[in-house]
């Protein structure tokens, strides 16, 4: 056996010393494998792209955060920070992929596939901003369902006359996505039945259909969120495994040809660690600076939460799922916008309501009213849309119409 591959020994003097050292062995195993250097790794995770050139906004933002410059330079520099980190975390997780296998590579996807909006909720529920958490949460659920789809469906629209996909998988996940909506209709309903039992003399409709979580939440509210948010990650797990495992083929796209990794398994794991802190700062002096933008330039905090910053976090996803949208991997493009969907509403939220239930945080799956029924529109819409299995540029057009449509009315509501 060569040096380079012996296993690690004692050498002859029995000093107990290994002969090769561990670093060598790593670096040999690398070697054989023919995964890419440390360096040819981080050059192509650094370089690869023009959007990193927007790296340099995160030390602005922490310039601007720590020598306290106005609200909105805060926030926007740190706005756009997590664009290209955003990005890098998807890069990061695909390099990884690539060599772990397909269960894995779906654990690990399904993990950090919406690192960006976990890591902005987490820090907004540490903050408090229990709006900020509940408002950015369902933005995400709407930009993917709506504005991502809807985009991607106008931009294979103009290119095909009809795309077509895998209905059968498509429904099952739509399904679970009516399933994860119907359960944020619940606490709402429960609101506004015992709102209407204690204030039945002062009951003021419109106010009532506008509420918003009080910050000392109803003990039965409390419950009902959190034993909704631990079933929902036991299904969401289910999900995982009928994905992955028992109909996989449902979800299986056409063969492609298999990509050589552009960094090695190792040095993906440190790059996605890194910048999952790195993200975790810039979330940070996001959330910290919208309240005072919100009220030195007036603009309404669930309008932040809705959309803009599910715009940031969704960037990444948007362009990938134009793309593959345009090269007709419809049902890439279905899984991508509807699965990060699932995990938002399955996953994410659920985690962000138990990780208060920790902290002591009392955040709920109570949404307003009007937030619960704008969810339920767009959920009814897109399984209206996709139940044929076919997809054209007037279903793109129609999805981005009441995406439109919501961003003003919350625009407008304060």
């Amino acid at each position: 056996m060569s040096s380079e591959t012996a296993p690690l020994l004692p050498n002859a003097n029995g000093n107990g010393s290994t002969s090769p050292t561990l670093v060598h062995r790593v670096k040999a195993l690398i070697a054989a494998e023919g995964e890419p250097s440390w360096g040819k790794s981080y050059r192509y995770f650094l370089l690869e792209s023009y959007l990193n050139l927007l790296l340099l906004f995160i030390p602005l933002s922490m310039v601007a955060h720590y020598s306290n410059w106005d609200a909105a330079l805060r926030f926007s520099f740190s706005f756009i920070a997590i664009i290209p980190l955003a990005k890098l975390l998807g890069e990061a997780t695909d390099q990884m992929s690539s060599k772990l296998g397909q269960t894995l590579a779906g654990l690990l996807n399904a993990s950090f596939g919406n690192a960006v909006e976990i890591i902005v909720g987490v820090a907004a529920l540490l903050q408090n901003e229990l709006r900020i958490v509940q408002t950015s949460m369902l933005g995400s659920i709407l930009s993917n369902l709506l504005l991502v789809l809807g985009c991607s469906f106008l931009a294979a629209g103009f290119k095909f006359k009809e795309s077509n996909f895998q209905v059968t998988a498509a429904q099952a996940s739509s399904s679970l996505m009516t399933l994860a909506c119907i359960t944020l209709v619940i606490p709402a309903a429960y609101h506004s039945t015992m709102l209407e039992a204690n204030n039945a003399a002062n009951d003021n409709s419109l106010m009532r259909f506008f509420s918003v979580p009080d910050e000392t939440q109803d003990p039965g509210l409390l419950a009902i969120s959190r034993g909704t948010s631990i079933l929902l990650l036991g299904v969401y797990v289910a999900y995982l495994a009928f994905q992955l495992k028992t109909h996989a083929y449902l979800f299986e796209a056409e063969e492609q040809e298999a990509e050589t990794p552009n960094m090695s398994v190792v040095s993906a794991g440190v790059a996605l660690l890194a910048t999952t802190v790195v993200t975790a700062f810039c979330a940070d002096i996001l959330v910290a600076s919208i309240e005072e933008t919100a009220e030195r330039y007036h603009i309404p905090k669930p309008f932040i939460g809705l959309i803009l910053l599910p715009i940031v976090s969704n960037a990444a996803e948007h362009v990938t799922s134009v793309w593959m949208a345009m090269k007709g991997q419809m049902e890439l493009t279905i899984g991508i916008c509807v699965g990060s969907s699932i995990q938002i509403a399955t996953f994410a939220i659920p985690l962000l309501v138990i990780v208060g239930w920790i902290f002591g945080h009392e955040l709920t799956l109570f949404f307003a009213n009007f937030e619960t029924i704008t969810l339920f529109a767009s959920v009814f819409l897109v399984n209206t849309l996709i139940q044929d299995g076919k997809s054209n540029y007037m279903e793109g057009l129609m999805l981005i119409t009441l995406y439109l449509v919501i961003a003003l009315a919350f625009w407008v509501a304060k």
